[in-house]
């Protein structure tokens, strides 16, 4: 095994999970709910990454300021909670992926700015809690990403070096987080990107189109086999 690469950590929603199938009920639910037809599921995908707040402005066409926004943006939470896991599905070559980190003793892990309250529930309905080696979600720090502080906690909680740590994600944030803290950078552009955004403008280390490209991309960043 190579020393160069110990540890992986994965954004969690449109990198490690494709949990857009979720928030398409969740957020299609609450339309119907309130008498209004449904929106094109590629229109509420790119938003997930942004979170409820992003979601719920999206499928109501308002903003914080309105009066029902807190009322919304909870309906569509309890929605979310209602259904999480049931249509989220690991991206297609990532289970391959996760068995042989696992099997060449190198450990994975999770740092998202998705509530503990959501992200432990998904984590067990889909069978990966007790596979990851750590879970950092808003709750565990001060500061969410874009701040280094909870990759820096992952990174403690694997044993692991930064400089042998690689972080992936799928928004400008996580590759933000990643370099603050001192690690190489995956960007996942196969992930919830906004069509504005241009992901060569994040300078990660690498860019991967699609999730079954992880596996080569990483051997081939740190020359080793995995």
């Amino acid at each position: 095994m190579s020393t160069d690469l110990h540890s992986v950590l994965f954004d969690l929603d449109g990198t490690l999970v494709d949990t857009a199938p979720d928030f398409i009920v969740a957020v299609n639910a609450l339309r119907h709910s309130h008498q209004l037809p449904p929106l094109p599921d590629a229109s509420i995908a790119k938003q997930v990454s942004n979170g409820s707040i992003a979601l719920t402005r999206h499928a109501f066409d308002i903003d914080e300021s309105s009066r029902e926004f807190d009322s919304l943006r909870a309906q569509l939470l309890a929605n979310y909670l209602d259904c999480i896991g049931q249509h989220a599905r690991l991206y297609h070559g990532l289970d391959i992926l996760l068995q042989a980190l696992e099997s060449s003793g190198r450990q994975w892990g999770v740092v998202t700015n998705k509530p503990l309250t959501y992200a432990q529930p998904l984590m067990e309905k889909l069978s990966l809690s007790d596979r990851c080696g750590t879970l950092i979600c808003p709750d565990h720090v001060s500061e969410p990403k874009p701040h280094p502080e909870a990759l820096f906690m992952a990174a403690d909680a694997l044993g692991s070096a930064v400089e042998k740590t690689v972080y992936i994600g799928d928004h400008h944030r996580d590759i933000s987080a990643g370099q603050a803290a001192g690690m190489k950078t995956v960007a996942a552009a196969y992930g919830y990107i906004e069509a504005s955004d241009n992901v060569e403008h994040w300078r990660a280390d690498r860019i991967v189109q699609q999730p079954g490209d992880l596996h080569s991309t990483l051997e081939q960043l740190y020359a080793c086999k995995i």
